[in-house]
Formats: structure tokens, C-alpha cells, sequence
């Protein structure tokens, strides 16, 4: 059984990041992956790194995807030169488009009061009425309005995956495919054994990093982590492949780099089903057609549910384990905007056994005040 200086068990966007910034910094290093059978949020991202309107009521929320779209350019092209693969991120900025009056006011008094919050960073947007946004997007149907953030963009979020993966094994990774992680046990001079279904020991390390989405509540527990994350179901529709028509991505729609559309979203409690509808495909392509009335002439190819990550109040949880401190739980669903914060950043406090002071507002200690 080897042994290692980090056990990651989790192989979506959060812990390849993790995973791959690790690596990086010359840890020894181990992904155990439960495989395709897995509700992998990563399959269904929209492909943002989004910036605008996040973080109302936590504004060390809003610094953070600032710092991480900040990294991106470089995060991207460090992947880009390591593994050949094009993430495809472009960042011109992006439009949240507001589809009436009441949508555009309140889009307005939110980025108002996040700049009103903003600690020392400044949050940066602009309101944009409907004829400049016009210039700007000619493809847009007569709306109301738009805001813009310059921190926004978008990438291939599969692409995003997949040169984690690969960089992350070319930097001496081991990495465990169909590997499902059932227990953790706490070694009695320090560090953990892995399990597997049958009890099985599989790997020791010194430190772990539960990242395993929606399976993490159960793991975390077994060495006091505080995992209070629900499933929060969005459906997403794509098209046929066109000529680029849509520079920018949006709140409702993007351009893939491949010429198809990803056309969302939607927010359902329905437990962990990923099971599509109807009704909700249908106000989705309602609203997107009426924000791009040119789409209503392509085909829809395919559609599919996905299961974000989330919690009461919207923000990560990140967290350290007071029993066991070389035990760490990390959980969000922007796990593409935060994607180089975390291979960047995050891998660092890891590293140094600890997180930080200011980043302590994401433990979980917030919901039980």
C-alpha cells in the first residue's frame, strides 16, 4: 500500500485543480475518481467564468472570483503550453441580459449594492441600455437592457477537465479511476488510510482532501468536516453548430468555441434526479429565444440535467477539520470560475497545512450562528 503526502478523493473540476496545483509544487499526490457512475457536476457546466453578481452579502465572495478570473489568462495558457490542450477561455467580458424593466432594475440595484459592499477591490460594471447593447450584440432581440462586468468570460468546460487530467499525470500524478472512497481512517501517528466498499485499505497519506461533490457530507463527517450541501438541478439545451454569431457570453446563452449554442438555466429542487422536462427545456428556450430571436431557426440537439453543489446561502465551503487538521472539505458550484484560484491558490494552503485567516468566512460555522 503506498503512501503519499495528499490524498485527493474527488476527480471533477475542484479536485483536479486541487490535484493539479499539487502536483505542481512537487507533492506526491493521488486522485481516487468513482468514475462515469458518478453525478459529475463538471459534465453540465455552463462553461462561465463569471464574475457578475456574485457575492451579495459576502463580499470576501466577490473578491475571491475577481482574484480568480484575474489568474485565468495565465492559468489557461499555462495549460495550453504543459499539454497542447486549448481550453478554449476567452475573456471580452459579459453581458447579464435583463429581458424586461423590473429584470433590469433589480440587476441594477444588485450590482449596486455588491459595489456598495465591495471591501478594498473595486467591483466594476457597467449599466448598458438596450440601443448600445444593440451595437454591441446585434444578434440581441428588443430587451430592456443589459449590465456588463469585464471580468467575465467562458471556456470548454470538458476541455477545462481533461487538461487538468493530463497535466496533472505528466507531473508524476497517480491517478485512480472507478475508485469509490467510502472511509477514512484516521492513523494513530497521524495521517489516513483510505477505504474502499469492502473496507479495504488502499492508500495511506498524510493529508487528505474530501472533494468528492455530492458524496462528500458522508465522507467529511468520519473526520469532523461539516459538509451541509444540497443538489440544485439545472437543465441545459445545445444546438446545431453555426458560424460564430455571438461574440460574448451571457446569462442565458453562449457561443461555444465549436459554433454550437449552450442555451440555459434553470434551478429545481428535485432531489438527486437528472432526469429532463418539458417545462422547464421549454421556459429555457422561451427566454432565450426572446433575448436572441435568431435561435428560434436552429436545431436543438440534445439536452441534459446537471446536479450543482450548493449551499444554504450560495457560497463555497471550505474548511479545515479542528480533530483531524490534516483533513480539508472544499465544495462550490463555480468550480470553472474558481478552477485557477484553486490549482493556484488553494493547493498552496494545503501545502502549508492551513487555511487562511481571511478565507475563513466559507466555513461551515456560518450556518450555525
Amino acid at each position: 500500500m503506498k503512501n503519499y503526502d495528499v490524498a485527493i478523493v474527488g476527480g471533477g473540476l475542484l479536485g483536479s485543480a486541487f490535484a493539479w496545483g499539487l502536483a505542481h509544487r512537487g507533492l506526491r499526490t493521488v486522485v481516487f475518481d468513482e468514475g462515469d457512475n458518478a453525478i459529475r457536476t463538471a459534465r453540465g457546466n455552463f462553461g462561465l467564468v463569471w464574475v457578475q453578481g456574485k457575492g451579495l452579502g459576502m463580499p470576501e465572495y466577490a473578491r475571491w472570483s475577481i482574484d480568480s478570473s484575474l489568474l485565468w489568462s495565465e492559468f489557461a495558457e499555462r495549460l495550453h503550453h504543459e499539454t497542447g490542450i486549448d481550453v478554449s477561455y476567452s475573456r471580452r467580458g459579459g453581458f447579464d441580459l435583463c429581458l424586461d424593466e423590473d429584470e433590469f432594475n433589480s440587476q441594477q440595484e444588485l450590482l449596486e449594492t455588491l459595489r456598495a459592499e465591495a471591501l478594498e477591490q473595486k467591483y466594476e460594471y457597467e449599466v448598458v441600455e438596450y440601443a448600445q447593447l444593440k451595437k454591441e450584440i446585434p444578434l440581441v432581440g428588443k430587451i430592456s437592457g443589459a449590465t456588463y462586468c469585464p471580468h467575465d468570460g467562458h471556456c470548454n468546460p470538458l476541455r477545462l477537465l481533461r487538461a487538468l487530467h493530463k497535466g496533472y499525470l505528466d507531473n508524476a500524478g497517480v491517478y485512480q479511476p472507478h475508485s469509490r472512497i467510502t472511509g477514512l481512517r484516521v492513523l494513530k501517528h497521524g495521517g489516513f488510510e483510505l477505504l474502499t466498499d469492502n473496507g479495504k485499505a488502499v492508500a495511506m497519506a498524510e493529508k487528505v482532501i474530501v472533494a468528492a461533490g455530492h458524496g462528500s457530507a458522508e465522507l467529511g463527517a468520519q473526520v469532523g468536516l461539516d459538509m451541509p450541501i444540497f443538489p440544485d438541478q439545472g437543465q441545459v439545451l445545445v444546438t446545431e453548430k453555426v458560424a460564430p454569431i455571438l461574440e460574448y457570453p451571457t446569462n442565458y446563452a453562449r457561443q461555444t468555441d465549436d459554433g454550437s449554442f449552450l442555451l440555459g438555466s434553470s434551478s429545481k429542487d428535485v432531489g438527486y434526479s437528472l432526469e429532463t422536462d418539458s417545462p422547464t427545456l421549454s421556459e429555457i428556450t422561451r427566454r432565450c429565444i426572446k433575448a436572441f430571436p435568431k435561435l428560434e431557426s436552429l436545431r436543438v440537439q440534445r439536452s441534459w440535467a446537471a446536479l450543482r453543489v450548493m449551499t444554504q446561502d450560495g457560497f463555497p465551503v471550505y474548511q479545515q477539520s479542528e480533530s483531524h487538521p490534516g483533513a480539508f472539505s472544499f465544495a462550490c458550484h463555480s468550480g470553472v470560475t474558481l478552477a485557477s484560484g484553486h490549482a493556484l491558490i488553494v493547493a498552496q494552503w494545503v501545502e502549508a497545512g492551513t487555511i487562511p485567516a481571511e478565507f475563513q468566512v466559507f466555513h461551515p460555522r456560518r450556518f450555525h450562528v
